[in-house]
């Protein structure tokens, strides 16, 4: 188990810190919420967290198979509900995959993105449409 441990630090920021490193993550409320958006919002945090997991669990099967995947880019845009509650609405995905459409490698590569464990996460209430962009 991993534990991470978040003090509140006023002015609607915390400072979290993870506790087998010590490596220390501020968040602050986006500015459409009542924050500053200084840095990360916590629902930032899940795109990140979704946008990073894809590319590690590509990057895996990439390493067991012997494949550069130098150039894979994600990005990961974040849209908040218009109604109540505030919730994450919708993860478009942009992926700019350094493998030709037709590359025989194409569908391991999707479901490695497809099958990360934030991506296995997140309630199906979340739209998450994928934009794949093969080089």
């Amino acid at each position: 188990m991993v534990e991470i441990t978040t003090s509140y630090e006023g002015g609607l920021r915390c400072k979290s810190i993870h506790g087998p490193s010590g490596v220390t993550l501020e968040t602050d409320a986006p500015i459409d919420n009542n924050g500053k958006g200084e840095t990360f919002s916590p629902t930032d945090l899940v795109a990140t967290a979704l946008g990073s997991c894809m590319l590690t669990i590509m990057g895996i099967v990439a390493d067991r198979r012997d494949i550069q995947l130098d150039g894979l880019n994600i990005q990961v845009g974040k849209i908040m509900s218009e109604d109540m509650p505030r919730r994450i609405a919708k993860l478009p995905v942009r992926i700019d995959m350094p493998l030709s459409a037709d590359s025989p490698l194409k569908d391991l590569f999707i479901n490695a993105a497809l099958t990360c464990p934030v991506h296995q996460s997140l309630s199906g209430d979340i739209e998450i449409p994928i934009d794949w962009v093969w080089n």
